[in-house]
């Protein structure tokens, strides 16, 4: 009888490690540690945002139950060997910074973190979820906002696109106007005539436009007849303290055409006058207001009492308003009244001498020296101009001009709306 030769020792076959399958978005975005994908961000755009920004960040899922192909590793002999030393049933990969408490109970070697960390971990993840769910709330909400204010636009259509065309028209018409003041000598009388006539069309179309309408009678400070809606008002207002700018800008147009040929003293002048009518347009802006809201508070429906008192607070908040717009109007005035420099005096024969007879900002000749109070000398022009932006000096930036008052000499107009 024959013994059977022992059977040969096989080597333990190495266990498989099924992977979730990573499109090639997410791999190039968890290359460079952003999470972000097209169908999130149709899903839910603003959490997607708030995750790409990094303002949200999500704990990603190892789950392997999600749709799709996965990829498997074959573990070698050695690593299944030290899996089985350690008593795993199988080998859990691990992606770098993903590692949590499932991956602790498969490596206990991996100490757990101290009680300190765990807190902070716990109050970082209800902050995420509390954040999530803002965004998933705004993400509801937003569709229905839109849809609100599409039918808004679609209910008042001639008022929304009228006052988009005049402030588009006001904001071109700054622009135009700041730089027909930056060309000093060298407009055109043609151009600035014909920039006056087209302001004047404007402003005289919209007014026919809407002549039926109450756009005329808060201009002379008379309340409109009826009791006008929430967004009547607005409208009201809008439009007239946009018009009433463009108006300042024809006034402007003239003072170019007047002070067409500007050097020195006229230059200065200019820029005071420009000052001028930008200051009084703040004053005028700042009572424009005043009768459409004094109409619209003043409704009995809401009993004598209360009109009366909402009517009370409203002007006393204006008074305070229109008191500081009637101070810097002084102010421009008494600015225009004076003849000396704020900044300086006419330089002697001396004075130039000893600074070379060269104006360092337009590397030419002086012409009309002006001394600042630092001791340099410049040309009248260029430091006029100079000073219509900043209140330093161009060489030592010390203090020369004193900040009493913001000049609008360079023909812009402010842009700010005055809706109350």
């Amino acid at each position: 009888m024959t013994e059977s030769a022992p059977p040969r020792p096989t080597s333990p076959r190495p266990p498989l490690v099924l992977q979730p399958p990573q499109p090639p978005a997410a791999v190039a975005s968890r290359r460079y540690g952003v999470h972000f994908s097209a169908s999130s961000f149709i899903q839910a755009p603003l959490s997607a945002l708030l995750e790409y920004s990094g303002i949200l960040r999500v704990e990603p899922h190892h789950a392997g139950g999600e749709g799709g192909e996965v990829s498997i590793r074959i573990v070698g002999g050695g690593e299944a060997g030290e899996s089985s030393e350690r008593g795993e049933d199988g080998v859990v990969e691990e992606q770098e910074g993903d590692a949590g408490p499932t991956a602790r109970a498969a490596h206990p070697s991996v100490p757990a973190p101290a009680g300190g960390e765990a807190g902070r971990e716990s109050s970082s993840s209800y902050q995420r979820y509390d954040i999530q769910q803002v965004a998933r709330c705004v993400e509801q909400i937003l569709p229905f906002s839109l849809l609100l204010l599409v039918v808004f636009i679609r209910q008042h259509l001639q008022g929304f696109f009228v006052t988009i065309w005049i402030a588009a028209v006001m904001f071109k018409s700054n622009d135009i106007l700041r730089k027909q003041t930056a060309l000093k000598g060298e407009r055109k009388m043609l151009v600035l005539v014909g920039i006056t006539l087209l302001f004047v069309v404007h402003v005289f179309g919209v007014y026919w436009f809407y002549k039926n309408g109450d756009l005329i009678r808060p201009l002379v400070m008379l309340p409109p007849k009826e009791i006008p809606p929430f967004w009547h008002a607005i409208f009201i207002i809008l439009v007239n303290d946009t018009l009433v700018r463009q108006t300042a800008m024809i006034v402007k147009c003239i003072l170019l055409m007047y002070y067409k040929n500007t050097r020195g003293r006229s230059y200065r002048r200019q820029g005071q006058m420009l000052t001028i009518v930008e200051y009084f347009l703040l004053l005028y802006r700042a009572l424009l207001p005043a009768p459409v809201w004094y109409r619209f508070f003043l409704n009995k429906e809401y009993g004598s009492l209360f009109s009366s008192l909402t009517t009370g607070l409203y002007l006393t908040f204006k008074l305070t308003s229109v008191v500081e717009k009637v101070q810097s109007f002084l102010t421009a005035l008494r600015a225009l009244s004076h003849k000396d420099f704020h900044y300086g005096s006419y330089a002697t024969t001396e004075q130039i001498a000893a600074a070379g007879d060269m104006c360092a900002i337009c590397q030419e000749k002086m012409h009309a020296p002006i001394l600042l109070r630092c001791k340099h000398v410049f040309c009248e022009d260029c430091v006029s101009e100079w000073f219509e932006r900043e209140r330093t000096c161009p060489l030592c930036r010390a203090l020369v001009k004193p900040a009493d008052l913001r000049s609008f000499g360079d023909g812009s107009t402010s842009l700010f709306f005055q809706l109350f």
